[in-house]
């Protein structure tokens, strides 16, 4: 079937397992028709809206019609001709808020069309352009729809064109999508700093649920992206949608109900923060807006996203590629380091089997704390006497990759950059804002962008490094209007300039964690660090709220020492690598506070991650729908799975456990093996008047588990030995608070 078939004004998108059918009217206007299961073409008469009379007091679009804007589904809306739900555009020209955009003609594009000045999806199969006008305002609307058939992902995006005279703009989204559904709920991802992507969740209502963030930034208070599920819909079944924009800066969602139930679905640049004036001739275009459909629950969802994002989002040399083990020497050492400490962190990294070490802030100009420092990228010589250079030389002389830290979009006062260009940073009327004793560096200034790309430059090619990590630890105070749209643009242009002459170097974008966690900043790097909480317990929840937009490939996670610093819990080691395995696996701690026990089972964690490493990082994921203490995370490829199960409070006399993993081959035959691991934990070492308790200084040895099962049974759940039922036996899984097991899942029939 084609990607793009176009019949009597009916317009039918196809990917693999979705169709999204609308149609021109009479008048011109884009009645929406079905947007789920796959539909021919010919379906469109049938299971599109009938509307024949008008409704009590509505507006019609002509006196002889019937048709009432108001009631039937759109592809797009405008003001003041008898749609009165939430609008996409909102515009003055000609000293009128009416725009009535109509259908004029379309065309079929092979591949997809880029935006100028923003980053989007590359590889569709076909683009569909619906070319509209508005002969009173004198301008006119391009809409685009890039297919993605393999994904099942359908981009959209649109273009106003001024042709008359000014035009002031107030909102413009990306798109408007009608949906006919019953019984939907709205799950969007909420957070903060160290609590990024918590799903929230809301059953629509009549009315309009608007969200969004306006931080300058895409921001952890509100991730961009966000789903739309059926009442009932699960992990493994029920219909369910999902959206998301390529773009990082400030933004807003609405989703509305009608009394018809008629749901309306929009979203893109925030219009709190627009404030765009259009001269004749001028343009404005949205950033883009990707969207999917399951009828299998939210892990297909899921993988539509993932699958989208590591083929058509992530590009250059590290697109699907394999990613490195690293340390990062922060919480380890924080500013406190010296060039000495910092080679015998690496070089016993080293023998864990650490591939890359990262030196993270502190490293350069007077920066010992953080207030003085940023915006000087010079290298603090007391601390490194033989430069960037000569300690990047010793780490790769160790048979290990280099990487360095930056912040290049903020500036200190107390810095040589600040003292030279006090007017190179965000100002405003009123008294400066500050953020971690920062201000935000001016970035829509031409000499600003040249600045920061010279620096960081000069310090990459100088230092030979590896990968980078780009962090913003602060939000945007003090403008209004569309600043921050010319900031986020002259972002990605200062990413390119750098990055794109560097492709092998591996991009890791930060800001306090996920506070630019979206697709527009992955179109530069490939991997995002996903929070400042290390914690694995609070990651479980956080990593899994990524996952439901983003697959794993994509964020970092990092093993810490514990009491970990942010909530002082005191977890297994085991637990720390089984929450960070899902996910770019580093390590964040002093490797001479480890015991010889803790480092002999970091050993083991990374040996088993390197030889499972495509399968944790690239690897199908499904979530497990369990109670609220209780995860599951299962990465599988076809031929072997890895599991992880996790609780948080242990009970005494707790019910039996299964481990079940689904989608695997009914048929088939499978191994599954126990990850072998010590619980490193502080515990009694006087044996147990019942049972056997093996236990020393070094901590709980977990028993091995070894069972074999075919796929129908590891679908239904396989049982697993009792945590603690009255002794501790050798069959008995180690009991613990924050505990957990993973089990590798490899097929045996061949």
């Amino acid at each position: 079937m084609k990607a793009i078939e176009v019949r009597n004004h009916v317009f039918a998108l196809h990917t693999e397992h979705t169709s999204y059918l609308f149609r021109a009217d009479s008048y011109g206007h884009l009645e929406h028709i079905h947007y789920g299961a796959p539909a021919a073409i010919s379906d469109a008469e049938a299971l599109r809206l009938k509307n024949t009379v008008p409704y009590g007091d509505s507006v019609t679009v002509d006196e002889a019609g019937a048709m009432c804007l108001d009631s039937i589904p759109l592809e797009w809306s405008g003001n003041g001709r008898g749609d009165y739900r939430p609008s996409p555009l909102s515009c003055m020209a000609n000293g009128s808020t009416t725009s009535d955009f109509l259908y004029e003609s379309h065309e079929i594009l092979e591949g997809e069309a880029p935006i100028a000045d923003l980053p989007s999806s590359g590889g569709a199969a076909e683009t569909l352009v619906i070319h509209m006008a508005d002969t009173i305002m004198h301008a006119r609307l391009n809409l685009y729809y890039a297919v993605y058939p393999q994904e099942d992902v359908i981009a959209r995006r649109a273009e106003l064109i001024n042709e008359g005279e000014e035009i002031i703009l107030s909102r413009m989204m990306s798109y408007c999508l009608d949906l006919n559904e019953d019984d939907l709920v709205l799950m969007t991802f909420k957070g903060q700093w160290a609590g990024e992507v918590h799903p929230a969740e809301v059953k629509l209502v009549n009315g309009t649920y608007a969200s969004g963030a306006d931080h300058g930034f895409s921001s952890a208070s509100c991730n961009p992206g966000f789903l739309l599920r059926g009442k009932n819909t699960c992990e493994e079944s029920g219909p369910a949608w999902g959206f998301n924009l390529v773009w990082s800066g400030s933004h807003h969602e609405y989703v509305s109900m009608d009394e018809l139930g008629c749901v309306r679905i929009m979203a893109g640049v925030s219009d709190d923060r627009l404030s765009a004036v259009l001269h004749q001739g001028e343009r404005f275009c949205t950033p883009e807006a990707v969207m999917t459909y399951s009828g299998n629950g939210l892990n297909d969802l899921s993988h539509h996203f993932h699958d989208f994002v590591n083929r058509r989002i992530v590009r250059g040399p590290w697109k699907e590629r394999e990613r490195p083990v690293l340390i990062n020497s922060w919480e380890g050492f924080y500013f406190d380091f010296t060039e000495e400490r910092l080679l015998s962190l690496a070089s016993q990294a080293r023998d864990l089997g650490i591939e890359l070490f990262v030196l993270d802030d502190g490293w350069f100009g007077k920066r010992n704390d953080d207030h003085a420092g940023l915006g000087d990228y010079h290298t603090n010589l007391e601390k490194l006497p033989h430069g960037i250079r000569g300690l990047s030389d010793r780490i790769h002389g160790m048979g290990m990759k280099f990487g360095l830290w930056f912040e290049p979009e903020a500036v200190n006062p107390d810095s040589d950059l600040y003292r030279a260009h006090p007017d190179w940073a965000m100002h405003d009327i009123y008294p400066d804002a500050y953020g971690r004793h920062e201000l935000l560096l001016d970035l829509t200034r031409r000499e600003v962008q040249e600045y920061i790309i010279a620096q960081v430059s000069g310090v990459l090619d100088e230092g030979a490094v590896d990968y980078v990590k780009w962090d913003m630890n602060r939000q945007m105070a003090g403008q209004s209007g569309a600043y921050d749209i010319a900031y986020v643009k002259a972002l990605y242009h200062v990413l390119d300039a750098i990055f794109g002459p560097r492709p092998e170097i591996l991009f890791e974008s930060c800001s306090s964690g996920g506070n630019r966690f979206d697709l527009g900043m992955m179109c530069y790097s490939p991997q995002i660090w996903g929070s400042d909480d290390t914690d694995p317990i609070e990651r479980l929840d956080i990593q899994k709220g990524y996952s439901y937009l983003y697959p794993q490939s994509t964020w970092g996670a990092h093993v810490s020492m514990a009491p970990h610093d942010q909530t002082l819990r005191d977890t297994p080691l085991s637990t720390r690598f089984h929450a960070a395995a899902f996910g770019q696996l580093g390590y964040e701690l002093n490797t001479a506070d480890l015991n010889e026990a803790e480092k002999e089972e970091i050993r083991g964690e990374i040996a088993f991650y390197k030889a499972h490493r495509r399968l944790f990082q690239y690897g199908i994921l499904d979530r497990a729908d369990l109670p609220q203490d209780r995860e599951q995370f299962t990465v599988r490829n076809g031929e072997e799975a890895v599991s992880a199960k996790y609780r948080r409070i242990v009970h005494a006399a707790p019910a039996q456990e299964t481990l079940r993993v689904a989608h695997l081959e009914d048929e088939t035959q499978y191994l599954v093996e126990g990850r072998s691991h010590i619980l490193i934990m502080h515990a009694r070492t006087a044996p147990m008047k019942q049972g056997r308790l093996t236990a020393d200084r070094k901590g709980f040895y977990a028993p091995e588990e070894r069972y074999q099962a075919s796929g129908s049974a590891l679908s239904h759940g396989i049982r697993l030995p009792y945590l603690f039922n009255g002794n501790y036996s050798g069959e008995v899984r180690v009991p613990s608070d924050f505990g957990s097991e993973m089990y590798l899942i490899r097929r045996i029939d061949r």
